[in-house]
């Protein structure tokens, strides 16, 4: 829902799907850029994580964690050679909220262009 509403405001906002699925791109550029230079010049890597976890694409990204070694082909083949995953794929309350919070912020703003539009 969050990403959806994520890409509904851009569709609003550029006007052009095609140019909207590239602002996207971009933004996740811009997030990743961003993640290198929090890192290398102010703060280890489990800060960096925490600040980047309030930015939109990453804070929908943490929703689902390791989303392929939860798949049983993933669990079988890790049985046959003597390995156990396990992992830790709780999803905590904060990182549900602060999408929540993007999603309304985005629908919101979505809704002011449409308005400001008079399409």
């Amino acid at each position: 829902m969050g990403f959806f509403s994520f890409c509904l405001f851009l569709g609003v906002l550029v006007k052009r799907s095609a140019f909207a699925l590239g602002f996207l791109i971009l933004w996740q550029v811009f997030e990743g850029f961003t993640r290198g230079m929090i890192r290398w010049k102010f703060f280890d890597g489990e800060t960096t994580d925490i600040i980047m976890g309030f930015f939109p694409l990453n804070a929908m990204w943490n929703l689902i964690k390791e989303p392929f070694s939860r798949l049983g082909a993933v669990q079988s083949v890790a049985n046959q050679i003597g390995e156990e995953i396990a992992l830790n794929y709780r999803v905590h309350w904060y990182e549900i909220l602060i999408v929540l919070a993007w999603t309304f912020v985005f629908i919101y703003l979505s809704h002011k262009l449409l308005k400001k539009r008079d399409l």
